[in-house]
């Protein structure tokens, strides 16, 4: 078994099924379903033994509503605001303004969605005159939820890998993307030794970009479109590949068990076995953990967009999440307001 994984080829398909060429099913799109849904049932059961100051008939609405103003909206808006802007500048924005928030071209940014969730229900608590620290601390249980969801749902993209690792590890992994990262010679011969191992159809996605005794100009969506599938397909091209790729920490796994099920762990047992804590205290310790695995996984993933003071993107916004935490917590132990559920 540790041999198997420490020679792991990464190639799964993020497409679940396609109806037609524009129309297909992608895990990252199940992922959002399968974390919504799974937040829905717990959030109901929580309602149900008064655990939660959100009554039972309005959980639904609200998990709605929180997935459409705060997940999707502010993930989205964050990712432009975070990464898109300062990468691409405003050009792209001011060619077609509805980029704001077009989620269905991919692009979301966790520390947005968390702040897109903030937002919306800081608005419904004041809407419906619910504490808004208590609503928080019911989404903050199933919050890293999502986050479990969409790092299995990178994984299995084949994206947002981690930094080099010995490949005698045996959680190490080979991501055949991570072959742009800067390894021209790598990706050279990659390229001509898939095209020895299935020449009728490599040969000819090759043949526009260059010549097969010197260096492909391949753009990276066209190999993971087309390279790629045809990887899964054919052993060869897959090795061939393979050959020339680094070993690489699974990061999305890391974050996915750190920073989602492990977080929603200890939040749901301290609901379930302390009823009375003050309002803010399970919001606060989100954040602050939440944050903290963020920081420390960030070390073993491979930056996907500029610095900040020394600092990856990731880490730079989570320390702003850690002075949030700090702030809940102590508005709970100065209100000391006991959780008690809606009328």
């Amino acid at each position: 078994m540790t041999d198997f994984l420490a020679t792991y080829v990464h190639d799964l398909d993020p497409i679940i099924f396609s109806i037609s060429e524009k129309i297909k099913l992608r895990w990252y799109g199940l992922s959002y379903v399968m974390g919504f849904m799974v937040a829905y049932y717990i959030l109901l059961s929580l309602a149900r033994r008064e655990l939660w100051n959100i009554a039972q008939e309005k959980v639904g609405d609200v998990v709605t509503y929180t997935a459409i103003f705060g997940v999707f909206l502010g993930g989205r808006i964050g990712y432009v605001l975070f990464y898109m802007i300062p990468r691409d500048g405003l050009a792209p924005i001011l060619a077609d303004p509805v980029t704001i928030i077009a989620v269905w071209d991919g692009g979301m940014a966790s520390h947005g969605g968390i702040l897109g969730i903030m937002c919306f229900t800081l608005f419904y608590a004041w809407r419906h005159k619910v504490s808004w620290p208590a609503m928080g601390d019911g989404i903050a249980i199933v919050a890293p939820l999502g986050v479990f969801f969409g790092r299995i749902a990178n994984f299995i993209n084949g994206e947002l890998y981690g930094t080099l690792t010995d490949e005698k590890k045996w959680w190490a992994v080979k991501f055949p993307k991570s072959l742009y990262e800067g390894h021209q010679e790598g990706l050279q011969a990659a390229l001509r030794q898939a095209a020895v191992a299935d020449p009728e159809r490599i040969g000819p996605i090759l043949a526009p970009y260059g010549q097969i005794n010197g260096d492909f100009a391949l753009p990276r969506s066209v190999f993971e479109t087309q390279i790629e599938p045809i990887a899964r397909e054919n052993p060869a091209v897959l090795q061939a590949l393979a050959d020339h790729t680094p070993a690489r920490h699974p990061s999305q796994l890391y974050e996915g068990l750190l920073e989602g099920l492990l977080v929603f762990l200890v939040l749901y047992v301290l609901r379930v076995k302390f009823p009375k804590l003050w309002h803010g205290v399970l919001s606060g310790t989100f954040f602050i953990l939440y944050a903290i695995f963020r920081i420390g996984v960030e070390n073993l993933r491979q930056p996907d967009s500029a610095q900040i003071m020394g600092l990856t993107k990731g880490q730079f916004y989570s320390y702003f999440m850690i002075g949030i935490g700090m702030a809940f917590l102590i508005y709970a132990w100065k209100s000391r307001k006991s959780f008690s559920p809606s009328p």
